[in-house]
């Protein structure tokens, strides 16, 4: 298989987030079969799903990788459960890690194990923002540039933290 890009995004906020978040990315690069090309800066956001969690902890990682797929979200499943993650069922609720392929190349796929490109990215800032951060003249099939959609959502409650990773 021919080497393709792959956007990951990733979010924490448990167990000191971006302490997570920031391991995570240095985990990423031990991929079999895939090289980390970038890293966004980690952004502070609050939570999506029920209310009283943390605010979460967010970035984005570009990849070059030779794995399919389900291999490769096979080794972010990999990743989560060795920060903690537990799955239990609950959609949006709090995590020590999680770990998603926002795009792998320009292909598109939905399955039950995995949609490509990512339901709800286009509409996410604390997806956006630091996917801008690593690619901002990417195109999301069918949505627009990241550049486009970030800017037409706005900051929307999105804090970029410091220091940078």
């Amino acid at each position: 298989m021919s080497a393709v890009t792959a956007y990951v995004g990733l979010g924490a906020n448990l167990q000191d987030p971006a302490a997570q978040v920031r391991r995570a990315l240095d985990e990423l690069a031990s991929i079999p079969h895939s090289r980390l090309l970038s890293r966004s800066h980690l952004y502070k956001s609050p939570p999506l799903g029920p209310a009283g969690q943390p605010d979460y902890v967010n970035a984005v990682a570009a990849l070059e990788t030779t794995r399919a797929p389900l291999e490769f979200l096979a080794e972010l499943r990999a990743i989560e459960t060795r920060h903690g993650r537990q799955r239990d069922g609950t959609r949006w609720g709090p995590r020590t890690l999680d770990l998603d392929i926002l795009l792998y190349g320009d292909r598109v796929m939905d399955t039950p194990e995995l949609t490509l490109p990512h339901p709800g990215l286009h509409e996410r800032a604390f997806v956006l923002y630091p996917l801008f951060d690593v690619a901002p003249e990417l195109v999301v099939p069918g949505r627009g540039s990241v550049r486009e959609l970030r800017e037409r959502l706005g900051a929307a409650h999105i804090q970029r933290l410091e220091p940078t990773p």
